[in-house]
């Protein structure tokens, strides 16, 4: 038995009790843990992309609840444990189909020193890699990276970039010809609208160029530099006596989808597009990756390097899904009855 002696006062304390005291005189001493070690971590998400989609958004500039593939994209994110509002901030910039705003949104995300960015597009994922070397950078949306400069190899990425590509390869622009050409044999002149301020690479061209005289098509070239020119190129189309449209993937159309769509159709031409969403506006048909099982993906992404990997260690990913969309209704408003053959490898028919 021992003797502790406190202020006047004499008080005697078995051994296991004096292991008691000396335990709770420990805990008393030790510091308090901070708010955020109570609530555990909040990670923090830069978000630099092209087009809210004109959904409403929340003081962060994030769609409160968005698209399909805005959905997808958080949904990855829950399913690794990111909820955004709990353990989860998402700061969110726009570059509304303006590609020369992307340096300086992506410098203003890069102030707030988040975690990791999220960015879409291949301008917007150069803005941000020139904005900091530092802050790990997840890619989508983004045709041939290594090609642009933007990671080094597919399986090494190096640097701070790495995510996921958007194409599979080149053979996207030949299959939008083919796509066109069985939809509608007797296509002969094709008008190939394209975004002047951003041309593809030389290898998609030849790869286009290809497919063209394979199926013998004739393209015949439009580019536009603002939304004011749509219309004087589709007029120029009519004139030249184009038979169908090919709109090229530029993330410019995302802001002007609709008004070129209804281009299409003032001009009654049968029309391929890059993505479902032309489609759904009333487009003819559309070909592109699966983008929702893509932006799904990227969560994994974001989880391992929360956990502390480099992201140029981790290999960019190319999407191993791809979606036919075909509007019916458009078809029957142009005099075309697209094949069954068509048909059953669609993945989307509108009625």
């Amino acid at each position: 038995m021992r003797q502790i002696r406190i202020s006047r006062f004499e008080v005697r304390i078995g051994p296991t009790a004096l292991s008691t005291v000396a335990l709770a005189l420990a805990l008393l001493a030790a510091p308090l843990p901070s708010d955020a070690q109570q609530r555990g971590k909040v990670y923090r998400i830069g978000y630099l992309g092209i087009s809210t989609g004109g959904y409403e958004t929340n003081p962060r500039h994030c769609p409160i609840k968005g698209d399909l593939y805005w959905q997808a994209w958080a949904e990855g994110l829950r399913e690794r444990g990111y909820i955004q509002g709990q353990n989860l901030v998402i700061e969110c910039r726009w570059t509304e189909g303006r590609e020369e705003r992307a340096p300086a949104l992506a410098a203003d995300l890069v102030t707030l020193k988040p975690d990791l960015l999220a960015v879409y597009g291949t301008a917007q994922v150069r803005a941000a890699k020139q904005a900091t070397s530092a802050i790990p950078i997840v890619m989508v949306g983004v045709i041939d990276p290594v090609r642009r400069g933007l990671v080094a190899s597919l399986a090494q990425p190096g640097g701070n970039v790495t995510g996921l590509t958007h194409t599979a390869g080149v053979e996207i622009m030949g299959k939008y010809l083919q796509l066109l050409k069985e939809a509608v044999p007797k296509v002969s002149r094709v008008a190939r609208l394209s975004f002047s301020g951003s041309q593809p690479e030389p290898i998609f061209q030849r790869e286009r160029d290809a497919a063209a005289l394979a199926l013998g098509v004739t393209l015949q070239s439009y580019e536009v530099r603002s939304p004011e020119e749509l219309a004087v190129a589709f007029a120029a189309m009519t004139k030249a006596g184009a038979d169908a449209v090919l709109i090229e993937p530029n993330p410019f159309w995302e802001a002007h989808r609709q008004r070129v769509v209804d281009l299409v159709a003032q001009s009654r031409l049968p029309a391929v597009y890059p993505w479902r969403e032309f489609v759904q506006a009333g487009g003819l048909m559309s070909y592109d990756v699966n983008r929702s099982d893509v932006v799904r993906r990227l969560g994994g992404y974001v989880d391992k390097i929360l956990k502390g990997a480099n992201p140029g260690d981790l290999p960019v990913e190319q999407p191993t899904k791809f979606d036919l969309v075909i509007n019916l209704k458009t078809a029957k408003a142009l005099g075309l009855t697209i094949p069954q053959s068509l048909l059953d490898r669609a993945e989307e028919v509108i009625q």
